[in-house]
């Protein structure tokens, strides 16, 4: 009953800020509207992007709203940057959102873990759907659209999560013209990549609309051994069943084989003694293969010019099996690696149902939008791995592989089934107070049930939570130019396992503010947002001091800082897109760690920008050229130790050269002054190094 006065108490005190201020003028001045914003209004939040800079989202809000008009920090990364970077994966896209940096991959198996203003989560979104439950295979840029950072807790709506901040990926949909694109890619160490994007209408009047998205991947690395193979389909099709009705029906298959990499070791904590090429594992091991599938269907009516109506229903499942030869620890002789092999067998699926009432209405002065929504989950995971009795030694300076084969110690290490069920309320208000300021109220109430079958145990762990997340903000527009806002909200995310006394842990809380600025320069060609942030997470699993073995949840951790990205069209030749981040993320509390630890993998500094340039007139008309650079700062590299990965500066170039109407030629040279670099590790045996210098060639046609 205490969360349920705690949130009206944060509506009201939302409501009472939001309502200082004057009335709605009686007749609206006159406004001179120039082709900029026109263009905006034409952008749908689900839509392509037009150059770099995005004027829309759904993800803040989930309903379409224009970016200038919500109180909190988003960072939109169009398909267009990709494109450019002739990338294939969603964690490139991620460089240019300003204060997300990589955690674990899982291998290269997943987008396991990233961080958004220091703090680690696992969650990301598709569409508005949760696709990061159980093991799923990274994105792929064959079917996004563009890529959303909502910097800030977001459970208000969409549930369980870190207060650091979310993704949501818009996938391609349908459009009305038809056309159709092959994008063909090769570059160093044997990498070629096809991919097939076909958009048809299905009968005259555009009513039923069809598109294919297929890529087809044949990798190997400059990592010793380490090869991938994906085949990825992803079809569409909407239907407007009536003017009122409309159906939209997506799937996805994605079919992956990789080898499992953790990575280099770096002995005694020093980086650089070991090849960055030098692979580890055994390649007699073999791909690691990751399955997975997709289906998602979306109906949308229209019960007036006022309220819409949506029915959404979400499907996946996967499936992950393989082995693996992974370090352990290094030998006294500094040049041993001890190392064990595992199998796993991990399969999952996920069923999400979604209802939401969208509409619009006035009280007096004040225009409401609201949104009423309820969801409803139901994911399963179950995860079984065996691991070698005895030790696969190795020497690091000179790796001989073809080892026999260990056997499996006779006792399973892992194999325990989890099942969660989750129903959801949520309830938000988007005001327009007066013409400079407007407001968001919102909250989600979750009810979730979590069911842990330990089967190495023979224990189960049960728990029940109900947590209600508030949200309230505030953005005043200053200056046509120039709009000022502020936020709080709160997250809260469920904590596995149970402790010495078979109690299960009380879930991690979060808290987020936010104050910053977003301002529209030059114009209307450059937007330009800049925050400072203070987050703070509790019930952070820890050590139990009086139960070796086990955990309490008793942790906390602290991250405050600046963050800055912009993105625009400053002439008609010239594009950029970037950011900058100050973090400071630590721990506050702990039971092994000291307080003031730094979050694995989390720079205090990071930033990067891409520009491009395309030549309109003579004799380089149909030119493009441009660069990315990239800033990470140093960063810890193991919880409780002084292991650290250096600081790095990467720098890329790109060109592109429209040969024809329909021909495209591209370059890219990736690290192009071929630093040494480290992008990511979880210990000093699990160290993951970046490329070194690498050229692509790419080739788009228009068919």
């Amino acid at each position: 009953m205490s969360e349920k006065v705690a949130v009206l108490k944060w509506v009201g005190a939302g409501a009472a800020l939001m309502l200082v201020g004057a009335p709605l003028a009686g007749a609206q001045e006159a406004a001179v509207l120039d082709s900029v914003v026109i263009t905006a209004d034409q952008e749908r939040a689900d839509g392509p992007v037009q150059g770099y800079r995005a004027k829309r989202t759904r993800s803040a809000t989930r309903t379409d709203t224009p970016i200038e008009e919500i109180p909190q920090s988003i960072s939109v990364v169009p398909a267009s940057v990709l494109d450019d970077l002739d990338s294939p994966r969603v964690e490139r896209a991620l460089d240019f959102a300003g204060g997300v940096a990589r955690q674990n991959d899982f291998g290269g198996l997943t987008m396991y873990e990233y961080s958004v203003r220091g703090l680690t989560t696992s969650e990301f979104y598709k569409d508005g759907f949760s696709v990061n439950r159980g093991y799923m295979n990274p994105p792929d840029a064959a079917s996004i659209e563009r890529v959303e950072v909502l910097k800030g807790p977001s459970a208000s709506l969409y549930g369980r999560g870190d207060p650091g901040g979310t993704i949501n990926i818009v996938s391609k949909r349908p459009q009305l013209d038809s056309f159709a694109r092959l994008d063909l890619s090769a570059g160093r160490w044997d990498r070629y990549r096809s991919a097939l994007d076909v958009n048809t209408p299905l009968d005259e009047d555009g009513n039923m609309l069809y598109r294919m998205n297929i890529a087809v991947e044949d990798n190997k690395s400059f990592r010793d051994h380490r090869e991938s193979e994906r085949q990825f389909v992803a079809p569409s099709f909407s239907w407007e069943l009536s003017p009122d009705t409309r159906l939209l029906v997506q799937a996805e298959v994605v079919r992956n084989r990789q080898t499992f990499d953790r990575g280099v070791v770096a002995p005694g904590g020093n980086l650089g003694r070991v090849s960055r090429s030098a692979f580890y594992g055994e390649p007699s091991d073999g791909p690691i293969s990751n399955d997975n599938e997709t289906l998602q269907a979306e109906l949308e009516h229209d019960l007036n010019e006022a309220w819409t109506l949506r029915l959404a229903s979400h499907y996946k499942q996967g499936r992950m099996d393989g082995y693996a030869t992974e370090a352990a620890s290094v030998a006294a002789d500094d040049r041993t690696l001890l190392r064990n092999l595992r199998y796993r067998d991990y399969d999952w699926q996920d069923a999400i149902t979604q209802l939401e009432l969208h509409g619009r209405l006035d009280t007096g002065s004040i225009e409401h939008q609201l949104l009423i929504g309820t969801e409803y989950e139901r994911y399963a995971l179950s995860e079984f791995m065996l691991r070698s009795n005895n030790l696969r030694n190795i020497d690091l300076y000179n790796p001989v592989y073809g080892s026999p084969r260990p056997a499996f110690n006779p006792a399973r290490t892992v194999d325990r089934n989890e099942l969660v069920h989750n129903r959801a309320l949520n309830l938000q208000d988007q005001m327009r107070l007066t013409d400079k300021l407007f407001g968001v109220v919102g909250a989600r109430y979750d009810h979730y049930e979590q069911r842990l079958d330990n089967e190495v145990s023979g224990r189960r762990a049960e728990q029940t939570h109900e947590k209600i997340t508030p949200r309230v903000g505030v953005l005043y527009q200053l200056l046509p130019e120039v709009g000022l806002f502020a936020n709080a909200s709160q997250s809260f995310k469920p904590n596995n396992g149970a402790a010495a006394s078979g109690a299960t842990f009380d879930p991690e809380e979060g808290m987020g503010y936010e104050a910053g600025v977003k301002l529209d320069l030059f114009d209307g060609r450059l937007g330009l947002t800049a925050a400072a942030f203070h987050l703070t997470k509790e019930n952070v699993l820890t050590s139990d001091p009086a139960n070796d073995g086990f955990q309490i949840a008793a942790g906390e951790v602290r991250s405050r800082g600046v963050d800055l990205q912009l993105a625009g069209q400053l002439t008609d030749a010239i594009r950029v897109i970037g950011g900058y981040a100050y973090v400071d993320a630590e721990v506050t509390r702990d039971n092994t760690l000291a307080s003031g630890s730094r979050l694995l993998n989390v720079p205090r500094h990071s930033g990067s920008l891409l520009t491009t340039y395309e030549f309109h007139d003579g004799d380089l008309s149909g030119l493009s050229l441009g660069g990315a650079v990239n800033y990470v700062g140093d960063r810890a590299g193991q919880a409780d130790s002084d292991f650290e990965l250096p600081s790095y500066t990467t720098v890329d170039l790109l060109a592109r050269y429209k040969a024809t109407e329909k021909l495209t030629l591209g370059m890219n040279l990736n690290n192009a002054f071929d630093r040494t670099y480290y992008e990511r590790s979880y210990s000093d045996v699990w160290v993951m190094p970046g490329e070194p210098r690498n050229l692509s060639v790419s080739l788009s046609v228009e068919l």
